[in-house]
């Protein structure tokens, strides 16, 4: 990377990374308005606690938001290159658009994939260890049970747990009601899932105008992985990169699990691909030569095309995620899109050297 590069990633990362710190001053002034939340965290931890769960909440959101504020920023930087005439000499001395936005790009790239990889795990577990109750959602309800509704091999059962051991391979407190005639109700104090049966080492049958019958190593079969009880356990949102890799690698079969899991996964995976597109959109609108050095329209059209785009790929994302469309489609879809829009209007702009 040469002067002109680092002169150019200087003054982009610099505008991005003022642009991101106004917005999270400005998220963090909206969630402390919450008072009921601050006042309970306060006398939970204490003010650092509520001021730290501010501080994570208002990093999630610029992490959701990233791409826009990407784009934001990375006009400013232009325009300020532009005001100053930097970006006029740079290409009057030869060098094409193109070879101005490869340091961008890679350094972009580079960002994108330390904010998914590193960033967003942080956040995450730090979230987690301030609010324990962030991944106790998915099939469990208000009062901490877990509630299965099973249909496998002409069995069908709803079993009921008081106690879920992470892995979700483990239950404690069984209850089972069989629904199929004659309806029994079996009572065990654990269950492991092994292969595809729930095994009861020990359990109780209830049934009707009979006395109560202990059983030995009694199992039932089930249609859930190790995988699905881990996804079902946690929401998506709460799982760092790492952790839905691994979900994802053990057997997540469940489509109703499997394709929320897929879409975040791979939606973190695409964020540098995504970046990219803000930055291309960015130079397309901004980079080129004007005699007046004004630039509103130019901004205007490429903020309006930034919002379509975020927009679009949040409805990509959450049909994706709702298995209405393949979440590779959902989340790379919006991100070649942006690129090729960029690139379309910067054919039409510039002379196309290399």
């Amino acid at each position: 990377m040469n002067r002109i590069d680092w002169i150019i990633v200087k003054r982009l990362m610099g505008n991005i990374g003022l642009t991101l710190a106004v917005l999270f001053v400005i998220v963090a002034l909206v969630e402390s308005l919450n008072t009921s939340r601050f006042a309970a965290l306060s006398n939970a931890g204490g003010p650092v606690l509520a001021l730290a769960a501010i501080a994570v909440a208002a990093a999630r959101w610029i992490i959701d938001t990233l791409p826009l504020t990407f784009l934001v920023g990375s006009i400013a930087g232009l325009l300020n290159l532009q005001a100053t005439r930097e970006m006029t000499v740079i290409k009057a001395s030869g060098r094409s658009i193109w070879r101005l936005m490869k340091a961008p790009l890679a350094v972009t790239v580079l960002g994108g994939l330390l904010v998914a990889l590193l960033v967003d795990t942080g956040v995450v577990q730090l979230n987690r260890y301030l609010s324990p109750s962030a991944a106790a959602s998915g099939s469990l309800s208000r009062a901490g049970t877990l509630w299965l509704d099973e249909r496998r091999a002409d069995v069908h059962y709803i079993l009921e747990a008081g106690y879920v051991h992470p892995s979700g391979a483990s239950l404690g407190s069984i209850n089972i009601f069989l629904m199929d005639t004659p309806r029994d109700r079996i009572e065990a104090p654990t269950a492991e899932l092994v292969g595809n049966e729930w095994v009861m080492p020990e359990a109780m049958r209830y049934r009707s105008n009979e006395v109560p019958e202990k059983l030995t190593d009694f199992r039932l079969p089930t249609s859930r992985t190790e995988g699905d009880m881990k996804a079902s356990l946690a929401s998506v949102q709460d799982m760092t990169v790492w952790e839905l890799a691994n979900s994802l690698a053990s057997r997540l079969s469940d489509p109703r699990e499997r394709a929320p899991t897929l879409t975040r996964f791979l939606r973190l995976l695409a964020l540098p691909l995504t970046l990219c597109g803000s930055l291309v959109i960015a130079f397309a609108f901004t980079a080129g030569y004007r005699r007046t050095n004004k630039y509103g329209g130019a901004v205007l059209y490429g903020i309006v095309l930034g919002v379509l785009v975020y927009v679009v790929t949040e409805m990509a994302g959450r049909a994706g995620g709702a298995g209405v469309m393949h979440p590779a489609i959902a989340v790379a879809g919006p991100a070649m899109v942006a690129i090729v829009i960029g690139v379309t209007v910067l054919l039409n702009r510039e002379d196309g050297r290399t």
